[in-house]
């Protein structure tokens, strides 16, 4: 566990938990702008066969406003990520950037106060994932 993400196992295989996830997001308020795969693109580039792995890069308008508006240098560390992976043995991760640690690094309060919001949201997303 670690002090920058939070993660859930899905009971869904790949496929649909990236459906479930994007779908729960919605309702969340945010929307993927970029889906990143990964083993896609370390088998085209070097020729390495890796276990499904995409970040999807989720972004909830009204929140990315406020914080960009609060300090315009915080577009570095958005969206917030969030990667669907299929482990070893099958299961699928679903894992959470946990924005209220990554924009904590700001140390700005207003800023701390979205991260915490966005941090619920994103929870509720992974309760919705876990069931």
């Amino acid at each position: 566990m670690s002090d920058y993400v939070f993660t859930v196992t899905s009971p869904k295989g790949f496929e649909a938990t990236v459906q479930a996830a994007t779908e729960a997001l919605q309702q969340e308020g945010f929307g993927v702008l970029t889906t990143i795969d990964v083993a896609a693109t370390l088998k085209a580039k070097l020729g390495i066969e890796e276990r499904p792995y995409l970040i999807l890069g989720a972004c909830n308008p009204h929140y990315a406003h406020q914080a960009l508006q609060a300090e315009p240098d915080i577009g570095a560390l958005l969206p917030c990520n969030v990667v669907v992976r299929e482990e070893a043995d099958g299961r699928v991760s679903v894992v959470f950037m946990d924005p209220a640690a990554v924009l904590g690094m700001v140390k700005r309060p207003e800023v701390d106060k979205l991260g915490g919001e966005v941090r619920g949201k994103l929870k509720r997303v992974a309760e919705a994932l876990r069931a």
